[in-house]
């Protein structure tokens, strides 16, 4: 069944080669259909005009619709992983072209955000005492990509090397 929200990520011209570089990054994923501007515009006739999507099992569009709208951090899309390998391969594939930022926090080659975050990372965050969970913060607060053994340990009181 399909989702009832569909988000649309608007793209200067880049929606198909975005929604191919997506659909490598995430096993499974696809290109489900690609519509095309018409004479009557307003873009350019024959060109992309949306890219309908699958990533993980959940359905995007692209749309090409100019320059006007840059995405920004406002909105993230958070990668639950389910191990430190796996943080790491979407951490490598998603910053190729991008730019790493901080807490597990990443723009990848076209500025979309993404946060690629480790499952157990909440657990260590609601540590009952509370000066364990103070030196988590301190730690993932110098980290860009989320090292979840890190944080263990710094919860732990042991400093990274």
């Amino acid at each position: 069944m399909q989702s009832k929200i569909i988000p649309n990520l608007w793209f200067d011209t880049e929606a198909e080669e975005a929604a191919g570089f997506y659909a490598s990054v995430f096993k499974g994923s696809r290109i489900v259909a690609v519509t095309h501007y018409t004479e009557a515009g307003p873009g350019p006739a024959g060109t992309v005009m949306t890219v309908e999507f699958e990533v993980a099992g959940q359905r995007f569009v692209g749309i090409n619709g100019g320059p006007q709208f840059p995405f920004t951090e406002a909105v993230s899309f958070q990668i639950t992983c389910e191990n430190q390998d796996e943080v790491d391969y979407y951490w490598q594939r998603l910053t190729d072209g991008g730019e790493e930022g901080q807490c597990g926090w990443l723009k990848d080659r076209y500025g979309l955000s993404w946060q690629v975050v480790p499952t157990g990372m909440d657990e260590v965050f609601a540590d009952p005492d509370p000066e364990r969970a103070r030196r988590v913060m301190q730690a993932m607060l110098g980290m860009s990509k989320v090292d979840l053994a890190a944080l263990r340990s710094a919860a732990d009181g042991v400093r990274a090397t």
